[in-house]
């Protein structure tokens, strides 16, 4: 049980930090808003969990952004599971012609590496270093997945200008 304190003071972390983390969930789990608050719990519950091992070597918004894209691909590998190929989505669209595709659902037509490095260095702000350490990848791993997610963006938003 917390003292009024704490609670007080989890409060005030939870009022500022959740939105963003929120922000990023739901862009990372291609606009699923059950999904993105399913894993902004999780994260939190880790978060608190874990906060007495939190050395402050980093800030404490690219800790919780660290926590939050586990949990992100926790939840990737376990559809993986379930539905065997999610990066085949990127064919064409279930959409006529003449619909127009937004940045939203063309993000969310990306296959998962894609939009996690996409999203956590254009809109994040993260650095390849940082992402890199996020997703255990090689800094050169996540500029060449951003390069490739650029070029796929393009051609999701492309096709779908040509229609309108």
């Amino acid at each position: 049980m917390l003292n009024s304190h704490a609670e007080a003071s989890f409060r005030a972390l939870y009022a500022r930090h959740s939105p963003a983390l929120y922000a990023l969930a739901l862009r990372l789990l291609a606009d699923r808003p059950h999904d993105a608050d399913d894993v902004l719990q999780e994260c939190w519950i880790r978060a608190v969990a874990r906060l007495r091992d939190f050395a402050w070597q980093s800030q404490l918004r690219t800790w919780l952004t660290a926590i939050l894209v586990n949990c992100c691909r926790e939840l990737w590998r376990s559809a993986r599971e379930e539905i065997a190929v999610e990066e085949t989505e990127l064919s064409a669209p279930n959409e006529d012609v003449g619909t127009r595709i937004d940045v939203a659902s063309a993000l969310a037509r990306l296959a998962t590496g894609y939009r996690a490095v996409l999203v956590l260095h254009d809109i994040a702000g993260f650095t390849h270093e940082e992402i890199a350490e996020q997703l255990q990848i090689e800094p050169g791993t996540s500029k060449s997945q951003l390069s490739r997610a650029r070029r796929a963006m393009r051609g999701l938003l492309g096709s779908a200008q040509v229609g309108a």
